[in-house]
């Protein structure tokens, strides 16, 4: 079971109006939304410009599996925050863990799972996660595959 005491990094999200559905929650695009932003702020903690690495390499990540799982609903105005963690890192691809929890609360509203794969730019094949990228990750890691 994801619990918040699983994870050092949160970015917080307050629910606008606009990302409610007509049942009065969040709609259910927005949940990838907030994982996407939660992992560029996760990396900007971490001190670590992804867009800047990517234009100055050649080499940046596809995202090839996304999973939401909906726990309970979330509603407009709700102060939530989402955790995000590297939950494994393979030869060229990494693996992040996600979860939304509301403002400084254990209930789990929601978990998620997000896969890239490190690929070279021209040929969009997959290459290896570079050592400074590991090392940058390494203290942030629960699992290594």
């Amino acid at each position: 079971m994801t619990t918040r005491d699983q994870f050092r990094f949160f970015h917080p999200f307050r629910v606008r109006y606009s990302e409610i559905d007509g049942q009065g929650v969040l709609f259910n695009a927005h949940y990838l939304t907030y994982y996407d932003t939660a992992i560029t702020e996760f990396f900007r903690a971490l001190g670590y410009d992804q867009y800047a690495d990517a234009q100055k390499s050649g080499v940046d990540f596809h995202v090839v599996k996304a999973v939401v799982e909906y726990k309970a609903p979330i509603r407009f105005d709700w102060d939530l925050d989402v955790g995000a963690r590297v939950g494994k890192i393979g030869n060229s691809s990494m693996t992040f863990e996600l979860a939304i929890f509301r403002k400084d609360e254990s209930d789990l509203l929601a978990t998620g799972e997000i896969v890239w794969v490190n690929t070279d730019q021209t040929t969009h094949r997959p290459v290896s996660i570079p050592a400074a990228t590991r090392e940058l990750l390494g203290g942030d890691i629960s699992r290594t595959a």
